[in-house]
């Protein structure tokens, strides 16, 4: 008998946590397909109109130091907790709130500018012939002879694991946000959380000039891909923004900006050139991207469509796309010549702080505070690949664009030479992350190539020259480093 009875409370305890784990169980399913409902729930993307439907459903409209982005995700959660409960509850829906979420879920148009207009067509007519450039040396490079390739992999890949170190250098007294080098590959512009863009010449890292025109941190920095340098220095060759959420244009003539352009409610992330050079995008932690003019310095466009800041912003090279990535951890391609959100790009678990097109036109590779790297195939709207890249946020991303301009062909076999110029852009990108390290990547089998120490915690940025003979990083400890394969150092 007291053997049955210990038995029995032994049953009844495993009854009890078996029911208890169940449970638990099923609340965290719950939690997940609430926040799976939550990413479907379509919710307005104006702060106003956030205000306005939490009024409605008799919520507060604003809550103690909340922010834009908070309060349009308090409203998210709201929403899905209400649809639960009526769920659960049998209940339907009044007609007027299905009536309202079938209306917000339809696509919705901004009128645009005649100037809008006009940009996405010269756009268009700009993108077409690249692409079509681009896609017939696709098709040539298709049909060269395997050994050839592995010759050319093998060839590039043993330069790119002999990069070192060739020198550190501080660059100001406050951290090193962005490192970029000119087109010429003879000037290193480096951004600050000081409020200053300098100028050095590279490889020797002797100061050329200071650019002063924010009153905050400079975040983004880009050259004008076609930047005269030397021969036209009164030109635009250079765009920067910072936290004051402004966006300036410098030439290389004068100390201060030759346009300031005003429209951004908060801080300015990253900035990138259109590869005409008539346009210049801006990320902004007031949740949109911008378009703007570089000749009349003027906004042509305001694109919302991230729930939170937006970080991230590059063009893709036939100059047809744009891609943003968000603190939402999501990012966006988007189509210049429509203005439509081409594709979505959802994965990460984490803010994306980086994003970088390939070469090749069609793949996008995003770093995130997930500490990994993905490459998505914009062709199949998928995650193609995704790296475990560094122990910290992966905080910039930079494929190898090979510059035709600095191309110096050798008098002996040149076309063989152009052959494997073509081929080598794009076959190698680096990261950096805020585990200390740069690391390079092969752009095929996405393996590691090399790991570059630096002498900071926190690496904020990594470029690679347009000739592959340098790459350059910027730190959190106001330092800036260059490398160079060892034959060269």
């Amino acid at each position: 008998m007291p053997d049955l009875t210990m038995d029995t409370l032994a049953d009844d305890g495993n009854y009890l946590g078996s029911e208890r784990a169940r449970i638990e169980n099923q609340a965290i399913l719950n939690e997940l397909e609430r926040k799976k409902k939550a990413r479907t729930t379509a919710v307005p993307t104006d702060d106003n109109k956030v205000r306005q439907r939490l009024r409605e459903i008799g919520e507060p409209i604003t809550l103690f130091g909340e922010r834009a982005a908070d309060r349009r995700d308090r409203l998210i959660y709201v929403l899905t907790q209400i649809n639960a409960a009526k769920g659960e509850d049998g209940m339907d829906v009044d007609d007027s709130d299905s009536g309202e979420s079938e209306e917000e879920e339809e696509e919705f148009y901004t009128p645009g500018s005649l100037e809008l207009l006009e940009a996405r067509r010269k756009i268009a007519a700009y993108s077409l012939p690249r692409a079509q450039k681009r896609v017939a040396q696709q098709r040539i490079d298709s049909r060269m002879d395997l050994g050839r390739i592995v010759d050319i992999r093998k060839k590039v890949f043993t330069e790119v694991k002999k990069f070192a170190n060739l020198g550190s250098q501080i660059g100001d007294e406050r951290p090193i946000s962005q490192v970029r080098f000119a087109p010429n590959n003879e000037i290193l512009a480096t951004a600050s959380w000081s409020g200053t863009v300098k100028l050095w010449n590279v490889p020797s890292c002797t100061p050329i000039r200071s650019l002063r025109g924010h009153s905050d941190r400079v975040g983004g920095l880009a050259w004008h891909p076609q930047a005269t340098i030397g021969q036209g220095d009164d030109l635009v060759n250079l765009a920067s923004g910072a936290g004051d959420g402004q966006v300036n244009l410098w030439n290389l003539k004068s100390d201060a900006p030759v346009a300031v352009m005003k429209g951004h409610q908060g801080r300015v992330c990253r900035v990138a050139f259109h590869s005409s050079g008539d346009y210049v995008a801006s990320a902004s932690f007031d949740t949109t991207w911008r378009l703007w003019d570089v000749e009349t310095a003027k906004e042509l466009l305001l694109q919302e469509g991230h729930s939170k800041e937006v970080y991230a912003i590059d063009f893709q090279n036939d100059g047809a796309l744009v891609g943003s990535g968000g603190l939402d951890a999501i990012g966006r391609v988007w189509d210049l010549r429509t203005g439509r959100s081409a594709v979505v790009l959802d994965g990460h678990v984490q803010a994306i702080y980086s994003l970088a097109f390939s070469p090749n036109g069609f793949q996008v590779a995003t770093g995130a505070g997930d500490d990994t790297i993905r490459i998505w195939d914009l062709r199949m709207s998928s995650s193609l690949y995704t790296i475990p890249a560094h122990l910290s946020n992966v905080s910039d991303i930079k494929f190898f664009h090979a510059n035709d301009r600095y191309f110096k062909a050798p008098e002996t076999n040149p076309e063989s030479a152009q052959e494997e110029w073509n081929y080598r852009s794009g076959l190698f990108f680096a990261s950096a992350g805020y585990d200390g390290l740069v690391k390079i990547w092969s752009a095929d089998d996405w393996q590691l190539l090399r790991t570059l120490t630096t002498d900071a915690g926190k690496v904020m940025s990594v470029d690679i020259s347009s000739d592959g003979n340098m790459l350059a990083s910027g730190t959190y400890n106001r330092n800036f480093q260059l490398f160079t394969p060892e034959e060269i150092v």
